[in-house]
């Protein structure tokens, strides 16, 4: 036994690569720990600020990293590349937002603040780890890291029908696609006999048939088990209902952070490990992408929940994204990063405006809470109109060119059809997103505002100020978002620069 342990040796870690896995991971122990200790303002103040100086320590490391390691670490199961690195900034910003959007909310309070902080730590370290992983070990333990929290979070609101609706069913879906995806990586062992990437892609066409029955069972189960986690259709079903029970703070901060996570690990086993079999999952990628384009924003068109609206939104968003990913290039890669970073920005304005409205609005998050808002409150008002425009990709806004650089990587990869598919995506979702900026700036209804809810006319002039339950920092983020939006498609620039850096030292890319 002494010769035994004398001969193991522990694998060699770079620890400064690794630091934004740890910081995340590091201060949801910390978080933990400080909300065992009581008074209003470890709870109120302490917690929340601790998360964000996690996260902003984790965008620190990943800045002072970049353009980040072109070797794996961890005895060569997490690869913290640039792809890595950017996954993780877009994250940590996903973050840092839901703790801003929930600082008044009474689901923090019910869940408990050091429990739902810690969680939302957690879940940003698994997508960390999810977007790295060289491993398909190391994979699904970035998947259950990053989704077992997000289960809890769903239902954080235990005073809520809606909210424990919406995480049971979180849930149970995400269970099923956690073990279609644990099938097809099984699938994938068994007819390779490894679980590097790296070693998959040497022994596809080598040891094993690239028409293995085994190998392209287990592929195409991986392939449902992500597309779950990022909202392909068919796999969507449970988007609209978990989005709308959930959180505001917390559907804001899984509809963009989850979608970020699947798909770069997507584009990982892609591109590195199933290289060789592109002939085989490319068109099958393709018609996912087209159908969930389709299905996405045919589904929004008769919705009145403006989270449920987001939610079919997010579902047609993800075939955009995915379109991206079917050729398998840098210029797709790239094309596909630059769309989910514009996305991040475009959404959080969307959802920001959403939990303003909502806690003061007798409807709630119905289409009707932003009924002449465009006189009420143009501080509102106008984030929801940028990120209405941006999300159908008008001329000016990060979304325009956003899809441009996708209908660019798909032509160029041979996919015209595909780039068509998406320009048709776009003019039906005006349907459903010009609705939304028409009851903004056209209606001619009241505005409920006030504890108890009381109605003001959009003529006298109200404003979030004046309300007794004014969220500042929630109109502050939404305006922020919507600023970055519109620069993203003025001077874009500054992002096609990080997203060429994501090709260098990539695997597999054509």
């Amino acid at each position: 036994m002494t010769d035994l342990l004398a001969a193991a040796k522990s694998p060699e870690i770079d620890y400064q690569a690794l630091a934004p896995v740890l910081a995340t991971a590091g201060g949801a122990l910390v978080v933990l720990l400080a909300s065992l200790f009581a008074g209003r303002f470890v709870q109120r103040a302490l917690v929340p600020a601790l998360t964000i100086g996690a996260l902003a320590v984790a965008i620190v490391f990943c800045v002072v990293n970049w353009p980040g390691e072109t070797e794996p670490v961890v005895a060569g199961a997490l690869a913290m590349d640039t792809l890595t690195l950017l996954v993780t900034v877009l994250c940590c910003i996903g973050g840092i937002v839901a703790v801003v959007l929930a600082l008044r909310d009474g689901a923090v309070e019910t869940a408990g603040p050091g429990e739902y902080h810690t969680l939302l730590l957690a879940s940003v370290a698994g997508m960390t780890v999810l977007a790295s992983a060289e491993n398909l070990v190391t994979l699904f333990v970035g998947l259950e890291l990053l989704s077992i929290p997000l289960y809890v979070l769903c239902a954080a609101s235990v005073r809520d029908r809606r909210s424990l609706e919406s995480g049971l069913k979180y849930l149970v879906i995400g269970s099923v696609g956690s073990a279609t995806l644990l099938y097809g990586l099984a699938f994938v062992y068994g007819a390779t006999a490894s679980t590097d990437l790296g070693s998959i892609a040497a022994a596809i066409g080598d040891t094993v048939a690239v028409g293995d029955p085994l190998l392209l069972a287990g592929l195409g189960l991986v392939v449902v088990g992500l597309a779950f986690k990022a909202s392909v259709a068919p796999f969507h079903q449970w988007t609209p209902d978990v989005y709308q029970g959930a959180p505001t703070a917390v559907t804001a901060f899984m509809a963009v952070t989850t979608k970020v996570a699947a798909l770069a690990v997507t584009i990982r086993l892609t591109a590195h490990a199933f290289g060789g079999l592109e002939a085989e999952w490319a068109p099958a990628l393709a018609a996912l992408a087209t159908v969930t384009v389709i299905v996405g924003n045919v589904g929004a068109l008769t919705q009145r929940s403006l989270k449920r609206i987001l939610g079919w939104s997010g579902v047609a968003q993800a075939g955009y994204m995915l379109a991206g990913v079917v050729v398998g290039t840098e210029l797709g890669l790239q094309a596909t990063m630059f769309y989910l970073s514009a996305y991040l920005a475009m959404n959080v304005a969307a959802f920001a405006v959403v939990v303003a409205r909502e806690r003061v609005s007798e409807h709630g998050d119905d289409i009707e809470s932003l009924r002449d808002l465009g006189r009420a409150a143009p501080l509102l008002a106008w984030p929801m109109t940028i990120a209405m425009l941006a999300l159908a990709g008008f001329p000016a806004t990060a979304g325009f060119i956003g899809k441009f650089y996708l209908i660019d990587a798909v032509v160029a990869g041979d996919y015209a059809w595909l780039g068509i598919v998406i320009v048709v995506g776009s003019m039906i979702s005006l349907g459903y997103y010009l609705r939304v900026v028409a009851a903004m700036w056209m209606g001619r209804g009241e505005v409920t505002v006030g504890d108890p809810p009381r109605t003001v006319r959009a003529a006298e002039g109200w404003s979030p100020e004046a309300d007794p339950r004014a969220q500042p920092e929630v109109v502050a983020v939404a305006v922020i978002a919507a600023a970055v939006t519109v620069a993203l498609g003025i001077v874009p620039s500054p992002l096609f620069d990080v997203v060429r850096d994501l090709a260098a030292g990539f695997p597999g890319l054509g």
